[in-house]
């Protein structure tokens, strides 16, 4: 059972990490060293022997083992990343770099995505050292950067550059999954992540011919890639049902009592109510128009005009999204992906969901743990490459009225002390036997 001195330090490490300003603004402007070093430091101090790894200066990711009980066993990765996404400090509460605890509340840019999880897993390990506490397999434990970009100087450089340091990973687990969802029946869910639909953001380029804007001009860049991106941000993509979001709907019906009738699906996402959240952006492909760039003077038709959008795929759905892509800009519009990585599926029949499901079990009685598969993504893609099966599994007990969904990259991002010290039980009880 993780200690006291656990559950002072997840509160500490959390608003320590969170007063270390990591913010991605992608491009490469970050820095996650400082808060690679902070959680080194406290590795070191659990008598660990961390590696601190870069592909860029500054751009630092941590690595170190825990040696297991069970030699033959499996090892298993546990990984978090160190940066944030921009905040405007003016829209803010607090200061999003204050890493303030106010009546009970840890407040700040990355409470929920991810340094929370950051600090549990520190927590843990050094409990465990405390304690003379040994897993039962081996324990790789991984700080990435760049996860809220390319990932390219994070979990991809570590994957493609020092695969080594993951030998005889066959399982990971991440954030974004085992915290409470209210679904105001009273009813508690714990989904666990055991899929991620592929990312494809896509950089769209209309061409046509630059001239005065007082002319007539039916070859007007802008107007090409306005009606392409109008077209993509109104097209309505087919369900597709895929092993993990089958067993979402299945076991969310049995719940509901209501007929899992999985040919048949906007009925029965309308009878699971607010729990529909947990699976209706997954049931399908999507592709959302995110930004534009086009012209430099209001009376000179550009040349060029760009878009992006931020284009996601089921496991299996890739081909579609091209062909569906290729017919919808049209042939005055070109497209290619800015950024593409695969799709996820991770089984919810193995020993490690199970196990992570007795410890939610253990700690929340009163919730019912589900399956479910994340509507974006996360470092569990890069790690793949390697052969490793990525979940999501950063336990949290929210109290009701907490938008946990809301705060990733929301505005006033926050954690509950309680909720920390359960992510800690929890942690502790299932690596302790996964």
């Amino acid at each position: 059972m993780a200690d006291q001195q656990a559950l002072d330090e997840v509160v500490d490490f959390t608003s320590g990490l969170i007063r270390i300003d990591t913010t991605n603004r992608g491009g490469g402007d970050c820095r996650e060293r400082p808060a690679a070093e902070y959680a080194a430091e406290r590795l070191s101090g659990a008598g660990l022997d961390p590696l601190l790894l870069e592909r860029t200066a500054g751009r630092t990711n941590v690595v170190a083992r825990i040696e297991g009980t069970d030699p033959s066993a499996d090892a298993l990765l546990v990984h978090g990343h160190l940066d944030v996404v921009p905040a405007e400090a003016a829209d803010w509460s607090v200061h999003p770099f204050s890493g303030e605890v106010r009546d009970g509340v840890v407040w700040g840019r990355g409470a929920v995505d991810m340094k929370n999880m950051d600090a549990m897993i520190l927590a843990v390990v050094r409990s465990w050292a405390r304690q003379g506490v040994r897993p039962r397999r081996d324990l790789v434990i991984a700080f990435t950067a760049d996860e809220e970009a390319s990932a390219e100087d994070g979990s991809g450089f570590l994957a493609d550059r020092h695969p080594e340091l993951f030998e005889g990973c066959t399982e990971g687990v991440s954030e974004s999954g085992g915290f409470t969802f209210h679904d105001g029946t009273g009813r508690q869910l714990y989904p666990i992540a055991a899929g991620e639909r592929g990312t494809g953001w896509v950089r769209l380029t209309a061409r046509g011919r630059a001239g005065h804007g007082s002319k007539v001009n039916e070859e007007n860049a802008v107007t090409r890639l306005a009606a392409a991106v109008t077209r993509i941000g109104e097209h309505e993509w087919p369900l597709r049902l895929t092993p993990t979001v089958r067993a979402a709907l299945t076991s969310l019906a049995a719940l509901y009592g209501v007929d899992a009738d999985l040919d048949d699906v906007q009925p029965l996402l309308e009878k699971l109510g607010p729990a529909a959240q947990l699976v209706e952006s997954t049931v399908r492909n999507s592709a959302n128009p995110t930004m534009l760039d086009a012209g430099y003077k209001v009376n000179v038709i550009p040349g060029e005009a760009v878009a992006y959008v931020d284009g996601r795929f089921l496991a299996g759905g890739e081909e579609e999204f091209r062909t569906t892509l290729d017919r919808l800009t049209g042939p005055d519009v070109s497209w290619e992906f800015a950024h593409r990585e695969v799709a996820l599926q991770a089984p919810v029949d193995s020993p490690t969901f199970a196990r992570m499901r007795d410890a939610v079990r253990e700690f929340a009685p009163e919730g019912e743990v589900v399956p479910y598969c994340m509507s974006g993504g996360t470092d569990a893609k890069q790690f793949s490459r390697l052969g490793i099966t990525g979940y999501g599994f950063a336990p949290l007990r929210l109290p009701e009225g907490l938008d946990y969904q809301a705060l990733f990259h929301g505005v006033d991002e926050r954690v509950p002390v309680d909720a920390l010290h359960f992510g800690v039980r929890v942690l502790d009880r299932f690596l302790r036997t996964a």
